[in-house]
């Protein structure tokens, strides 16, 4: 047998000793590379997601006594909403109670202005003097309360459920809402604040009555273009940018038949800033459904009412509630 030529035989060996240090004894194969997924940025926030939550853990604490009048007495209070802390104020009627609770909600504000004791404020104070207990929240990113994740407004909206959950769960106990009436719920919300009322009523059977004032549309498309018209193009782009399903699934308006409040619309027919053709296509959209509701409309009004407007305007939530909440 005839010997391999000297140059084979070379190398040969270097091929040997190549494998021998690539793949040495007991050497593990490495483990392919899994790709983490990237987190939905729109999970948990559909009205059916909200719905199938629980709400009212904690209590509302008093704070500080922030002035006494003769019909009401001002509380700074504070709340837990999921791992944030809420703060607003406390209206209280002067006598024992129990007192229905409306739960009102102010407009966009800058922020950085944004004082407790907003514009909102003559609003409570007329409620309260007519014998409601009156929260209202600072929502989530005005201080003092904590800021945290605000997608369409939805975490605004469990600001709002965890106190409706609250008042329904320690109203006429000791603590802070001994003077409140847990059956006896309303929502009164202005622009922003109105838009977030449409989405709790969507999802809480506990509110009876909801007062909606130059609210926000129920159709999340409509709203962000117009957010990112007021704005330049600063807000609401991650909202603009979500897939047609998803703004489908947070909408209100997709899911206005779950709704078992009734329902007080009133709109400027001069507002500058929220369209009144939404109002009155909601209002239209729940007169086809059947639902309890009425509709107003304020010649010359703007945006935020002023003079006989406004106390027209006052006179007639307070008619509402009464029919709605004091009923046996």
């Amino acid at each position: 047998m005839r010997s391999l030529p000297a140059f084979l035989l070379s190398a040969l060996g270097a091929l040997i000793v190549l494998l021998m240090f690539a793949a040495p004894t007991g050497a593990q194969t490495p483990s392919p590379v899994i790709a983490t997924p990237t987190p939905d940025p729109y999970a948990g926030l559909s009205i059916d997601d909200l719905a199938a939550r629980y709400y009212g853990r904690g209590a509302l604490t008093v704070v500080e006594t922030m002035g006494t009048y003769p019909e009401f007495t001002r509380y700074l209070v504070s709340y837990p909403s999921d791992d944030l802390t809420i703060y607003g104020f406390m209206n209280v009627p002067a006598g024992t109670g129990p007192f229905p609770v409306i739960i009102a909600l102010h407009g966009y504000i800058d922020p950085a202005v944004y004082g407790t004791l907003d514009y909102t404020t003559h609003y409570a104070d007329d409620l309260a003097r007519a014998g409601f207990l009156v929260l209202h929240p600072n929502l989530r990113g005005y201080r003092p309360s904590s800021d945290g994740p605000n997608l369409f407004r939805v975490g605004m909206a469990l600001d709002v459920l965890h106190l409706v959950g609250l008042v329904r769960q320690t109203g006429g106990l000791p603590g802070a809402l001994v003077a409140a009436d847990p059956d006896a719920i309303g929502l009164w919300g202005h622009s922003m604040g109105g838009g977030v009322s449409l989405r709790t009523i969507t999802v809480s059977a506990d509110v009876r009555a909801a007062v909606l004032y130059g609210a926000m549309s129920g159709n999340e498309a409509w709203n962000y273009a117009k957010i990112q018209e007021w704005s330049g193009r600063m807000r609401g782009g991650a909202e603009m940018r979500a897939p047609d399903e998803v703004i489908r699934r947070v909408s209100p308006i997709e899911y206005l038949g779950r709704i078992q409040a009734a329902v007080s619309i009133h709109h400027g027919a001069a507002d500058e800033l929220v369209p009144p053709e939404w109002s009155a296509d909601l209002c239209q959209r729940l007169n086809a459904l059947e639902k309890s509701v009425e509709c107003f409309a304020y010649e010359g009004q703007p945006h935020t009412f002023t003079g006989e407007g406004d106390r027209l305007f006052m006179q007639r939530t307070i008619d509402f509630f009464n029919r709605w909440l004091r009923q046996g």
